[in-house]
């Protein structure tokens, strides 16, 4: 019998977004999980360089970083996909010139512009400085070459310029007001999914996906069985098989124990 394998998004599903602590009921429900045979990976829209020792401590299977543009299974990298340096470079001088602020994420490092507008993006630099995350690279780095980007825009900002220049290279993912997720076209949570039932030739009918944003939707709608917390984005309720509880609610074991996982 094939085993099953579930998908985990990281922020708001496995982690409190404000605590950044993993809930023990879902510690015990991952270990339970993999004790019955099933393979656990991480999905999420962050790099590899960007895990939390808290999350690489539950020993995941594998993970699918960066909206599918790195998966890596048993402490093996299966693939990976840069944007390439020539672009890197254009993408930071349209940012710059659209004044909107970004961070670049790579599979070895995580780019910061040396003027940061959004208090957000100042919030994150100095979380990712202190999870060791962040090495100091910055948008001038001669040699810049990243997988994906997040941008925040404000009132100075020309997002149609930089949108109509890039529009047929990334995916834009609307995660708030003027905040975005830029994925390069044929690159997904869900191309990670299926990348992976190849490799590991798992039936389609054993795929479950567990998330809570609008990143998520992706792999919530390609899976066989789809799952939003409670605390999700409203718009995925009525876009998955099953709704859990919140994070805080113990929503990882409900939902594992809904489909007999353990």
């Amino acid at each position: 019998m094939k085993p099953n394998i579930i998908f985990f998004d990281i922020d708001g599903t496995l982690l409190n977004e404000v605590t950044y602590i993993v809930p023990e009921s879902a510690k015990l429900a991952l270990k339970k999980a993999q004790e019955n045979g099933h393979l656990l990976f991480i999905n999420t829209g962050r790099t590899i360089i960007g895990i939390d020792d808290c999350i690489k401590d539950l020993d995941f299977d594998g993970y699918i970083c960066g909206c599918g543009t790195y998966i890596e299974f048993k402490n093996k990298e299966l693939f990976h996909r840069e944007l390439g340096i020539q672009l890197s470079k254009q993408i930071v001088n349209s940012l710059r010139e659209c004044n909107i602020d970004a961070i670049l994420e790579g599979k070895n490092d995580i780019y910061y512009d040396t003027n940061i507008i959004s208090n957000e993006v100042r919030r994150i630099k100095e979380r990712h400085i202190k999870e060791g995350f962040y090495k100091g690279k910055t948008f001038d780095d001669p040699n810049i070459n990243f997988d994906k980007l997040v941008i925040w825009t404000n009132e100075n900002s020309s997002f149609d310029r930089f949108h109509v220049e890039f529009e047929n290279t990334f995916e834009f993912i609307h995660r708030g007001e003027g905040f975005y997720e830029l994925v390069p076209f044929g690159f997904s949570k869900a191309s990670g999914i299926e990348y992976l039932e190849e490799q590991l030739d798992i039936p389609h009918e054993n795929t479950y996906a567990i998330g809570d944003s609008t990143n998520d939707l992706a792999m919530l709608k390609y899976v066989k069985n789809s799952i939003a917390m409670g605390n999700s984005t409203p718009l995925l309720f009525d876009l998955v098989s099953f709704v859990t509880k919140d994070i805080e609610e113990d929503g990882i074991e409900y939902a594992l124990r809904h489909y007999n996982i353990f």
